[in-house]
């Protein structure tokens, strides 16, 4: 129980996106796994976003 605060930098990353916090503002070392995780996480967000916008919707 003592990791119920235990943060997922993949789910920071697509909520950073959301707020449309620039990736450039990752908290995690570069080259570090969670680096990679937040930067997928807001990957993923940003580009469903950017399609949502080249759509119309």
């Amino acid at each position: 129980m003592a990791n119920e605060t235990q943060r997922d930098p993949f789910v920071e990353g697509e909520r950073a996106a959301q707020q449309s916090i620039p990736a450039e503002t990752n908290p995690y070392q570069e080259g570090t796994e969670e680096f990679a995780l937040w930067s997928a996480g807001h990957e993923r967000v940003a580009s469903a976003m950017e399609a949502q916008e080249s759509e119309g919707t």
